[in-house]
C-alpha cells in the first residue's frame, strides 16, 4: 500500500461528497454533496468556495458545452444555465422517486449524459444506467444501457472510446461492454473486476477488508482507478484488470476520484463522512473533505453535454 503525502482541498468536511470533476476553462473543481442538497465548486488550492443548495440530492452533475451544468437530481434531470441560475427541466427517468434516485454518472465523447441510480432499500435491484441525449431538437432520448443493480457506480470510458465501465457497489463488481459510441450501443457484457465480499461483522479496525467499488476515473493509458468505499485506499488497474498500485486515503470511505490541474495529473478524491460512526471518524477526523495529490500519468479530461 503506497501511503501518499494526500493535501486537503479545504478544511470544511461535507456529508457526502461525490461526482467530481475538473471544468477546463474555468479552471475549477466541481463535486456535489448528495444528502447535504448542494453542488460546490472550489478552486485548486480550496480558495473561493461556493457552495449551491438544491431542491433534492444531486447525484451527478457535468459540464455544458454552452455554459453551466446539467444535473441529475433526485426527481429530474435539468440544466442550469449558469452557476446559481435557474433549473429547467430535462427530463424524468423511469423509477419510483421515493426508493431510487440519481447516483454516479458524466457525460461521453458526444455529450451524451449518463446517469446510474441507486436502490436505497438495497431488496430488488432496482438501480440501472441510463443515457441522455439532448442533441437533437425536441425531446431528450432516454435509453436504460443497463439494470438490476443495486448502486450505480464507477462509470467511465476507455481512452478509445470501445469499452465501458460500470460498477455494483454492494455487489463488489465492476462490468465492463463493448461500446460503439455512435450507436451509442454496448455488447459483450463482461466481469471486469471482481472484489471479496464484506466480511460479516466488519468493522473500520480490520484491514484486510479491500473495501468495494466505488466512483472511478480512466487514465491515459486507459488505467481504471477506483475508490474502494470502506477500503481507505484507491486502487489503480491496468486495462487487463491487474491491480498495479493501491493509494491509502486519509477517509475509510473515498467515493469518486477525477483528474484535474492545467495538466490533469491532480488527482482529486470526494470522500464522505455521513453515517460512520464516532470511533471512524475519531481516526478519520478529516472524512467528508476533498482530498488531492499528484500522480504521474495524466488523466482524461471531462466530458460536456451537448444538447440546449
Amino acid at each position: 500500500m503506497i501511503h501518499p503525502a494526500w493535501q486537503t482541498l479545504h478544511p470544511a468536511p461535507y456529508e457526502l461528497g461525490e461526482s467530481p470533476f475538473w471544468h477546463p476553462q474555468e479552471q475549477l473543481l466541481y463535486w456535489v454533496d448528495i444528502p447535504g442538497k448542494k453542488v460546490l465548486r472550489a478552486q485548486a488550492d480550496g480558495s473561493a468556495l461556493q457552495a449551491w443548495d438544491m431542491p433534492t440530492e444531486p447525484g451527478c452533475i457535468a459540464p455544458a458545452h454552452t455554459g453551466g451544468l446539467v444535473l441529475a437530481l433526485r426527481h429530474g434531470v435539468f440544466r442550469a444555465r449558469t452557476w446559481g441560475g435557474a433549473l429547467e427541466a430535462l427530463t424524468m427517468l423511469p423509477y419510483d422517486t421515493a426508493t431510487v434516485r440519481a447516483n454516479d454518472g458524466k457525460c461521453d465523447a458526444l455529450g451524451r449524459f449518463w446517469v446510474g441510480t441507486i436502490d436505497e432499500p438495497k431488496a430488488s435491484h432496482a438501480a440501472a444506467l441510463f443515457s441522455i441525449d439532448a442533441r437533437a431538437s425536441g425531446a431528450p432520448v432516454v435509453q436504460r444501457q443497463a439494470a438490476d443493480a443495486l448502486t450505480g457506480n464507477g462509470l467511465a470510458w476507455t481512452p478509445d472510446k470501445r469499452t465501458v465501465y460500470w460498477s455494483d457497489t454492494p455487489n463488489h463488481i465492476v462490468h465492463a461492454w463493448d461500446y460503439a459510441l455512435d450507436a451509442n450501443a454496448l455488447s459483450a457484457h463482461r466481469t471486469h473486476l471482481q472484489f471479496a465480499p464484506k466480511p460479516a461483522g466488519w468493522t473500520f479496525q480490520d484491514a484486510s477488508y479491500q473495501g468495494r467499488p466505488d466512483g472511478a476515473a480512466v487514465d491515459v493509458q486507459g488505467n481504471y482507478w477506483v475508490s474502494m468505499f470502506e477500503g481507505a485506499r484507491i486502487c489503480q488497474f491496468a486495462p487487463d484488470g491487474t491491480l498495479l498500485a493501491q493509494y491509502a486515503t486519509p477517509a475509510q470511505c473515498p467515493t469518486m476520484p477525477c483528474f484535474g490541474g492545467p495538466d490533469l495529473q491532480t488527482l482529486f478524491v470526494t470522500t464522505a463522512r455521513h453515517g460512520r460512526s464516532d470511533a471512524e471518524l475519531a481516526q478519520y477526523p478529516q472524512s467528508g473533505c476533498v482530498f488531492f495529490m499528484r500522480v504521474d500519468v495524466p488523466g482524461l479530461p471531462v466530458n460536456f453535454f451537448a444538447g440546449a
